[in-house]
């Protein structure tokens, strides 16, 4: 292994070809927060996304004798598709717990009152199903099917038939 003596050759490793530890260190802090920069655009992003949905799921609805049958015909084909492949069940609705007045706890804890808790379409889709579909005997099954940092995410709404 050959050191170099030269001061002047020296300076070549200071070039833009090469790094200093401490350019390295300097250059990889760098790298690091652009990636952490860029993970809480995308945090910042997904957060304003999931606001805008929360919005937006709270308004309801007009509940039209043609958005009943659209509706009906909707959970038809996903019921008949569901029913082909074998499946007992189907997933009808997913949405964020925000849209709970205590933010899924109740459905989590399979608490009988959980009907209570929902605002906005939820509330709407748990009426439809109510006055619609459990007459005919379909059933309503509402979990929480995500846990983003160890707390409620989303809610799903499954309607089965077994």
């Amino acid at each position: 292994m050959s050191t170099v003596s030269d001061p002047a050759k020296a300076g070549i490793l200071a070039d833009e070809s090469f790094m200093s530890a401490d350019d390295l260190r300097s250059y990889m802090t760098e790298l690091e927060m652009a990636k952490a920069s860029k993970m809480t655009a995308g945090m910042d992003k997904a957060e304003q996304a999931r606001k805008k949905l929360v919005a937006s799921l709270q308004e309801e609805i007009a509940v039209t004798p043609a958005k009943i049958a659209e509706i009906k015909q909707s959970l038809a084909t996903k019921t008949r598709a569901a029913a082909e492949r074998g499946e007992q069940d189907v997933l009808v609705m997913r949405f964020p717990s925000a849209l709970c007045t205590d933010k899924g706890r109740a459905i989590n804890n399979m608490e009988p009152d959980w009907p209570t808790t929902l605002t906005g379409r939820p509330r709407q889709a748990y009426e439809f199903w109510k006055e619609h579909l459990q007459p005919a005997k379909y059933k309503l099954r509402a979990m929480i099917i995500d846990w983003p940092g160890g707390m409620p995410g989303d809610v799903a709404f499954f309607l089965s038939w077994s």
